[in-house]
């Protein structure tokens, strides 16, 4: 009995994605326009800042100013966080995300 149910579901799963695929490929594909965000003054500067203590040889330093360099840099980060660029995904929405693509393709 579980057989059947389960070869029937994925005969409905695959009659219901067949459709929408043909009618898709039927449509004019539309010229999309990227829109480019202009990055912030204060945002490029943090970024070049982040850079520059990237390219810093920190082995002739002291372990307190490693330190200081370590907290400047969380400080950074933690204000390009809160500027509200880039999109977060929780792992619940990730994993409704893998299996809706997996049942329809």
């Amino acid at each position: 009995m579980k057989k059947v149910t389960f070869y029937l579901m994925i005969m409905v799963l695959s009659l219901t994605v067949i459709p929408t695929n043909s009618i898709a490929a039927e449509k004019n594909p539309i010229a999309v326009t990227s829109n480019t965000k202009e990055v912030p003054e204060n945002v490029k500067t943090l970024l070049s800042r982040l850079d520059e203590i990237k390219a810093m040889d920190k082995s002739s330093m002291k372990s307190s100013e490693k330190k200081v360099l370590r907290k400047e840099v969380r400080a950074i980060k933690a204000e390009l966080r809160s500027t509200g660029n880039g999109v977060y995904l929780s792992v619940g929405a990730i994993i409704i995300i893998i299996l809706l693509l997996i049942l329809l393709l």
